[in-house]
């Protein structure tokens, strides 16, 4: 990865699930070369945070000169990763736009299964937040505007994205009601 000075970067941005695999991961550094590396790196970090309470809010920790910003929800687990001379405040702010994001994206049922089905929503939300290990952008909602834009049509208003995922999430309660 080129340096480039005064600009923050991020060298990657992790979902694990509770059980420490992979849902969607980027990474934008040389560091981790193979996938063997990136995976045992991912093991590392999973099993250094998971005794760790970061449901409520993000957490902080300095793992092999890395600084990773953490948080928990269900059964995700959010990370992002940067350099041990980066600001953990933009750190913080990248994991929180991309939390926010996915919220939305999911609809407020972030979990596994629905990640997962929506994994392509997750990868360009992903792409929308960094580039190439710049950040791009970290807030959450026209994170997630601009990710519905690319899979919504272009003549539809984002008023009526909006009135159709409420449609589908309502179904989709009442599928689950119908069923128990």
């Amino acid at each position: 990865m080129a340096s480039y000075g005064l600009c923050p970067s991020i060298k990657n941005i992790l979902l694990l699930d509770s059980e420490g695999k992979r849902v969607a991961v980027k990474y934008y550094s040389d560091e981790w070369p193979t996938n063997n590396s990136k995976l045992a790196f991912e093991k590392f970090v999973f099993t250094k945070t998971a005794k760790t309470n970061a449901r409520a809010e993000a957490d902080i920790t300095l793992l092999e000169n890395n600084i990773i910003i953490y948080k928990f929800i269900q059964d995700l687990h959010f990370f992002v990763t940067g350099g041990d001379d980066e600001n953990e405040l933009i750190l913080a702010s990248v994991l929180q736009g991309f939390f926010d994001a996915v919220t939305l994206l999911l609809r407020n049922n972030v979990e596994k299964r629905e990640a997962l089905e929506n994994l392509d929503l997750i990868l360009l939300c992903l792409d929308e937040i960094v580039d190439g290990g710049i950040i791009l952008e970290t807030n959450g909602p026209l994170i997630a505007e601009k990710v519905t834009s690319h899979s919504m049509d272009a003549d539809a208003p984002l008023s009526e994205q909006t009135l159709t995922q409420a449609w589908a999430t309502a179904r989709e309660h009442l599928t689950r009601t119908l069923l128990k």
